[in-house]
C-alpha cells in the first residue's frame, strides 16, 4: 500500500497508465528519513524552495538562500535554517504558524539532482538550535 499516493493520485495514474512508474519511483526514491547522502547534498547547497500554505490552503512558494551550510541537518528527521526575511512580508513563516505542513525542494542545477522533503515545521528561537560555543577558541 502506497504511503505517498491518495485516491486522486491513483485515479490519474491509472488514467494515464503511470501507476507502475509511480510505484517504482516511490519504491526506489522515497524514504522516511534523511540519509547521510541526503544530508551531504542538503548541506552543500546555497538555496532551496519552501512551499507553505495558509490556514485556508492558499499556497506560497519561496526561494530561501544563504551561504552553503545555512540549512543544517540536525538528525535524520530534523532540518533547521535561519529566516532571512528581507522583504518583511513573512509569508512563509506566517503560513507555517497557521499550517505547519511544508514541502522543501533542493536542486543542484549543475548536477541536475533534486531532493524533495515534506514535513511539519515549527518556528524556534535561534538559541534553541544553535550549537554551544566551543570551550576553547583557536583565535
Amino acid at each position: 500500500m502506497s504511503k505517498m499516493f491518495g485516491e486522486s493520485h491513483r485515479t490519474l495514474q491509472r488514467r494515464f497508465d503511470t501507476e507502475r512508474l509511480a510505484d517504482r519511483i516511490e519504491e526506489r526514491l522515497v524514504h522516511a528519513s534523511i540519509t547521510p547522502e541526503d544530508r551531504a547534498f542538503i548541506e552543500r547547497l546555497d538555496m532551496f524552495f519552501l512551499a507553505t500554505a495558509d490556514a485556508q490552503g492558499r499556497p506560497s512558494c519561496s526561494y530561501k538562500g544563504g551561504d552553503p551550510g545555512f540549512i543544517r541537518v540536525l538528525d535524520e528527521h530534523t532540518l533547521v535554517f535561519p529566516n532571512f526575511d528581507g522583504n518583511g512580508m513573512f509569508l512563509s513563516m506566517g503560513n507555517t504558524c497557521e499550517n505547519p505542513n511544508v514541502g522543501l525542494l533542493f536542486i543542484d542545477f549543475e548536477s541536475q539532482r533534486r531532493l524533495r522533503v515534506s514535513g511539519v515545521a515549527s518556528l524556534e528561537a535561534a538559541s534553541i538550535v544553535d550549537p554551544p560555543a566551543p570551550a576553547h577558541s583557536s583565535w
